[in-house]
């Protein structure tokens, strides 16, 4: 009986081609090289323009604008023909006979010295001990972080709750346990604006925690591999191990810390509209701008002060991070 083998089918012709490319992409030149077509040049330059046309309109272009009237007297009622030219002497009137004003930079640098000092110092403080994958890390986490996704405005209104002076939370708390007379932390100049401090440094906390998490776990573990190899303890390691390789963290929270310390306006708005205390230089612009006097060239000067002052944090954390991207 003969025997038949049976051959394999033949494989079917391969419906993929090795040169794989995208669909609207032409291949032209002796070199090979991939060409858009008219469709994803379309796309790109809608996914590109779009943003930065809004960025140009939303953003440069009223600092452009609020440049401009820094440099006039208008009180926002008419057309073009009612602005009148006065050079400097807005900025001359800021910081001569504005009584305001001083106050109001004074409290913006004692705001930007304890948001560094306090708050920054504790967020590290909790990235580090986060960092030890500790048990329940993740709870721990969202408990730090859950006064960061609330507006400064809602976080006024929380703590008027605490620091009220009749049925607040805290005076209950100190006349229960030490029979202490009610304080008006919010009404007494001398206590409110580190009143307000503590409840924006609740906030600040979870933010800065957050920032420094992140980079921690970005640090490469063979460096502290390294320093646990010689010999060096958890507080020198961070110290000259760790906190050095954290440059770019520490750069945007600086800078972070300087734009928070600038625009804090919601919560004393709420408080008492930046007034008895907590004038700052955000509360000045807005009442010059938007209130009673409607002085928007002189409220203008105001806040291209708060610009320039900004804009030295900012252009050294840039400087600083092209300098480490060129190494």
């Amino acid at each position: 009986m003969a025997s038949h083998s049976t051959s394999p089918p033949p494989a079917p012709p391969s419906t993929t081609s090795p040169d794989r490319r995208p669909r609207g992409a032409r291949r032209s030149g002796a070199g090979g090289t991939l060409r858009n077509g008219r469709g994803d040049r379309i796309t790109i330059a809608l996914m590109l323009g779009v943003p930065a046309l809004l960025v140009l309109g939303l953003v440069w272009l009223p600092a452009l604008v609020t440049v401009v009237l820094s440099f006039t007297r208008w009180d926002g009622i008419g057309g073009w023909d009612t602005i009148e030219w006065t050079g400097v002497q807005n900025y001359v009137d800021a910081f001569t006979i504005y009584p305001p004003f001083q106050p109001a930079l004074s409290n913006n640098l004692i705001w930007l010295v304890v948001l560094f000092t306090v708050p920054t110092v504790l967020g590290m403080f909790l990235a580090v001990l986060l960092d030890r994958e500790m048990r329940g890390g993740a709870v721990y986490q969202s408990i730090f972080y859950m006064p960061v996704v609330l507006s400064l405005a809602l976080i006024g209104f929380i703590w008027q709750l605490i620091y009220s002076r009749d049925q607040g939370l805290l005076n209950s708390f100190l006349a229960f346990a030490a029979d202490a007379p009610p304080v008006d932390w919010f009404g007494d100049p001398d206590l409110n604006l580190y009143a307000v401090l503590v409840a924006a440094g609740w906030r600040h906390t979870g933010y800065i925690m957050l920032l420094y998490l992140a980079g921690l776990k970005a640090v490469d573990p063979s460096l502290r591999e390294a320093a646990a190899i010689d010999g060096a303890g958890p507080v020198r390691t961070f110290t000259h191990v760790v906190f050095p390789a954290l440059l770019p963290i520490n750069l945007v929270v600086v800078v972070v810390t300087v734009i928070d310390a600038l625009r804090a306006f919601d919560i004393v708005w709420v408080i008492n509209r930046g007034r008895n205390g907590l004038e700052l230089i955000s509360a000045l612009v807005t009442s010059n701008v938007i209130g009673e006097a409607s002085r928007v060239g002189f409220g203008s000067a105001l806040a291209v002060i708060m610009l320039l002052i900004s804009v030295v944090f900012i252009v050294v954390y840039v400087a600083t991070m092209l300098r480490g991207a060129r190494r």
